[in-house]
């Protein structure tokens, strides 16, 4: 006998007829609500700036804010401090692509999307767009001076501009793990080839600024090289025990005693990094051994470390000019009233680990804006990004 025959059966399976329809379009419903949930928190992440109150408000030499607008402004003056000695500025970077396959959700977007504005990245668009903004900035601030990318043969991008921007391919160990020492290797390797140049006659003094590609100039920084003539290599200093040297700003006078005296540095520095801090060759490797190499030195005092001012040590036969991050290498707070706010005079914004996005805001801010002050309001302001 076959189920629901008859009149009876039919008028039994009526409601499980009706109720199934309705079942099947509750489930699809709460599945798509699941995606799409699941798609809003990943997205909500990312997609807009959280801006609070804009730390040292109130405080003597410290950028005052209301709301994204400054009410005093910080000491920017495009290439006022550009040379017409004939000594230009030319700043250096360490910068691959690795290939990546992108993880999709269950509705077919990437998860690892990022999106700014009106833009959406996937991870290496947005790294490619971080190295743009770092150019730009640079161009913004330092017209008249040129960005050398040092970079694996084997790594292929392009830019959207050829203008005083050189890719500079240097054999090496470009892989995730191995980063931090092939760009203390790829610096060494840059410096080697342009002594030899200069000791051929080739070109007029070319001072270098090794930075990483997640930084924003924001004033001139020519300054560096003119009010302290002594130095051969510069260093970013902060006062933190165990790390107060950070790698993301190294800074070299271009004569040939400068390129020598930096490179014989840096060797020692790459040489204490292979045999002492291996283990962390993936992240902080370097400047664990930049740290070890200065406090080692006999007499070096790691007191000076704790206020902010700039002083010269001899380490070896290398004159070093320590400069302080909270000014050349400053670091947006992860937090509202984390920090004591931005100096005025700060020259360098550095957009480390989760910051990097909030380069970008920062960017399209200034191009609408065309206020480096204001724009710095906007980073102050911006504690955390979802």
């Amino acid at each position: 006998m076959r189920v629901c025959s008859g009149w009876l059966r039919r008028l039994y399976c009526l409601p499980l007829v009706l109720f199934i329809p309705y079942f099947l379009s509750v489930l699809e419903l709460h599945q798509n609500s699941i995606i799409e949930g699941s798609h809003k928190k990943h997205s909500n992440k990312f997609d807009h700036l959280v801006l609070g109150p804009a730390a040292g408000q109130g405080l003597r030499d410290r950028l005052q804010c209301q709301g994204t607008k400054a009410l005093n402004k910080t000491h920017f003056a495009a290439s006022s401090h550009e040379s017409n000695s004939g000594e230009s500025i030319a700043f250096i970077t360490v910068f691959t692509v690795y290939n990546s396959s992108l993880a999709v959700h269950a509705d077919g977007r990437s998860s690892d999307l990022v999106t700014v504005g009106n833009v959406s990245y996937s991870k290496v668009e947005r790294s490619m767009a971080i190295l743009n903004v770092f150019i730009n900035f640079i161009q913004a601030t330092m017209p008249r001076s040129n960005v050398i990318i040092l970079t694996d043969p084997a790594s292929e991008f392009s830019l959207l501009r050829d203008r005083r921007v050189t890719i500079y391919p240097i054999e090496g160990e470009y892989s995730r793990d191995k980063l931090m020492l092939q760009r203390i290797r790829s610096y060494i390797a840059f410096l080697e080839t342009k002594l030899e140049e200069y000791n051929q006659g080739h070109g007029l003094i070319n001072h270098y600024i090794f930075t990483d590609s997640d930084i924003a100039v924001v004033d001139d920084l020519g300054q560096i090289f003119q009010s302290h003539p002594s130095f051969h290599l510069a260093l970013t200093f902060r006062n933190n025990k165990d790390q107060p040297l950070n790698s993301g700003f190294i800074a070299v006078r271009g004569t040939p005693e400068g390129i020598l005296r930096a490179k014989i540095f840096l060797q020692e520095v790459l040489k204490v990094y292979s045999s002492k801090y291996m283990n962390a060759s993936r992240m902080l490797g370097d400047q664990l051994a930049l740290a070890w190499v200065v406090k080692s030195h006999p007499h070096f005092d790691t007191k000076r470390f704790s206020k902010p001012q700039p002083f010269l040590e001899k380490i070896g036969g290398t004159s070093v000019l320590f400069l302080p991050c909270a000014i050349y290498n400053w670091t947006p707070p992860e937090g509202a009233g984390q920090f004591h706010g931005m100096p005025l005079d700060v020259k360098v914004v550095h957009f480390k680990g989760s910051r990097k996005r909030l380069m970008l805001e920062s960017w399209n801010f200034f191009i609408f804006s065309s206020d480096i002050s204001d724009m710095l309001c906007l980073i102050l302001m911006s504690g955390r990004t979802n």
